[in-house]
């Protein structure tokens, strides 16, 4: 019985996330670390010197990968090919003491980093699965495209989308048929069949963007984005029952302004929205995301440490920098000096810290510890 509880511990221990805290107890900076999520430039990392100087500094937890650089208008940013990604992932996973968040908006449809011609699989759309409506097809499709991350070494998809889709001509959710459906249990119900999939290889899920994009005229990456007379109610049935019925992967935000629900910042920036609504009443208890922090939505209205603050005292654990709105090869660097500085300052508690690395790692822990690469 001893040797049994002995190997046990043994194979518990050697987890990596296990592993990296029992060999050291994690400094404020690498707490803070685990807040920030980057993009970059390179399909290998000897093109991305930069990069590996923040992951070896722990100045980052997690990257996310494009297939295209919007600054650049050039297509080969990340990815190129299976093999060519695989060995990516793989370079990621070597540098880390603490496993990253490998990240990608793999949605399917429109939005796809994946795509065939780089000699990935093709995915459906959310909207034709929602027209659909058939939750095992759902499913396997999901497990299809958790299969393809998995290979890949990608271990967060940013799906599903589970905004409504009120506005069929929204530019930046209706119109790329990002939603599966107007009618909250279709979404529901499409939404947990696809999170399943995912979990089939512990492909961790983020439904987005709350409290509800689907209502919009306007797109967040490009201007400020006001809901106020056109969001909904039952944009937020999806996560209440989707919460209720246990998920606690990501939640990502919405850079939506929305008078009704807090008069003064947009939901990103909202304490009212993310710690009063998403925590306090939906019951929330997972990491939250922002979406990218570089967007106009946000970036044109706010100075970088304003924003930063204001999204680390309105409850979001993950700091998102896409770079691939504007690029910034020392964004993260930036980002770790003024969360440092705000600590400092006494305008940010190390215990707030503490509370977004506790659920990061938790995250982390339940979910990439027993991910095979």
């Amino acid at each position: 019985m001893r040797t049994t509880l002995a190997i046990i511990l043994l194979v518990f221990l050697q987890t990596p996330c296990v592993r990296a805290e029992a060999q050291r107890a994690p400094s404020l900076d690498a707490k803070i670390g685990q807040m920030i999520m980057v993009g970059f430039r390179g399909t290998t990392l000897a093109r991305a010197p930069g990069l590996v100087q923040d992951i070896e500094a722990e100045r980052i937890g997690g990257v996310v990968l494009f297939d295209y650089d919007v600054p650049t208008r050039t297509a080969g940013r990340n990815i190129t090919s299976p093999e060519q990604l695989r060995s990516l992932t793989g370079e990621l996973r070597e540098k880390a003491r603490t496993p990253l968040f490998i990240a990608i908006d793999q949605e399917g449809g429109n939005v796809s980093r994946l795509k065939a011609k780089y000699g990935f699989p093709e995915s459906p759309s959310a909207a034709s699965l929602g027209r659909l409506d058939n939750a095992d097809s759902t499913f396997h499709a999901a497990t299809r495209t958790a299969e393809t991350l998995q290979k890949a070494g990608i271990n967060l998809d940013f799906a599903p989308v589970v905004d409504l889709d009120i506005n069929p001509h929204n530019p930046v959710i209706g119109s790329l048929e990002r939603s599966f459906s107007a009618d909250p249990a279709i979404v529901t119900a499409q939404a947990a069949a696809t999170i399943r999939g995912l979990h089939t290889r512990n492909i961790i899920a983020a439904i987005k963007h709350f409290p509800g994009h689907g209502s919009s005229t306007t797109d967040t990456h490009k201007n400020f984005t006001d809901v106020t007379r056109t969001w909904r109610k039952t944009e937020l049935e999806p996560y209440r029952r989707l919460i209720r019925d246990g998920y606690d992967d990501l939640v990502m935000t919405a850079h939506v302004f929305n008078a009704e629900l807090d008069p003064l910042y947009p939901a990103t920036l909202s304490r009212r929205i993310v710690t009063g609504l998403l925590r306090d009443s939906l019951g929330f208890r997972g990491p939250v995301v922002s979406d990218d922090m570089q967007m106009q939505a946000i970036a044109a209205l706010y100075d970088l440490k304003t924003a930063i603050r204001l999204a680390i005292e309105a409850g979001v654990d993950i700091l998102l920098f896409a770079n691939n709105s504007s690029y910034d090869p020392h964004i993260a660097r930036k980002a770790a000096a003024i969360i440092r500085e705000l600590v400092s300052e006494g305008t940010v508690t190390q215990g707030r810290i503490d509370s977004s690395y506790r659920r990061i790692m938790q995250l982390k822990q339940r979910r990439l510890t027993h991910a095979s690469s």
